[in-house]
């Protein structure tokens, strides 16, 4: 567990502090990994894209994004080569979001590095803390997206109880 500090820092520094470790890292490791090119949102649109393909404004919604915002971050993942756009099968009016396979490749990557970060930060911290801690962010995030369920790759693994009793 981190030591604690003397000094009081505002929980939204904090929260801030700690995405940015968290994107560095996963572009780290997305880079160890041969992907050079991660972007913040690639890790929410990835894993949903990875699942089924879906139109824009589907995706922005489940990102809890503007449409605008959306079909911004799909152009970046087009021009990588991650995805295209195609007609849905049942629906010729609507454009589907899909995944290249190069785009399926780098969506298991990041998914793989997600539940990577997911297990080391459960096995560092109690299991009662990051719960609340889960459930402050939830708060914080104002329950924020539909993602924000779907978005949960796996349950961090169990911890033995406490060593120390919670006061």
């Amino acid at each position: 567990m981190p030591a604690k500090s003397s000094r009081p820092q505002l929980f939204g520094d904090l929260l801030a502090l700690a995405r940015q470790a968290w994107v560095r890292e996963m572009a780290d490791r997305l880079e160890r990994r041969g992907h050079c090119d991660y972007r913040r949102s690639d890790a929410g649109a990835m894993r949903l894209l990875a699942r089924r393909p879906m139109p824009i404004g589907g995706l922005g919604a489940a990102l809890g994004v503007t449409r605008q915002a959306a079909r911004k971050m799909v152009a970046g993942l087009e021009q990588r080569g991650y995805a295209r756009l195609e007609r849905d099968a049942h629906d010729s009016r609507r454009l589907n979001i899909v995944l290249t396979p190069t785009g399926t490749a780098y969506a298991r990557a990041v998914t793989d590095v997600v539940e990577e970060l997911n297990r080391e930060l459960a096995d560092r911290v109690d299991a009662d803390e990051l719960r609340v801690a889960g459930e402050v962010l939830r708060v914080v995030a104002g329950a924020a997206t539909p993602a924000t369920d779907e978005l949960a790759v796996t349950e961090p693994e169990p911890h033995p109880p406490a060593r120390r009793p919670r006061r």
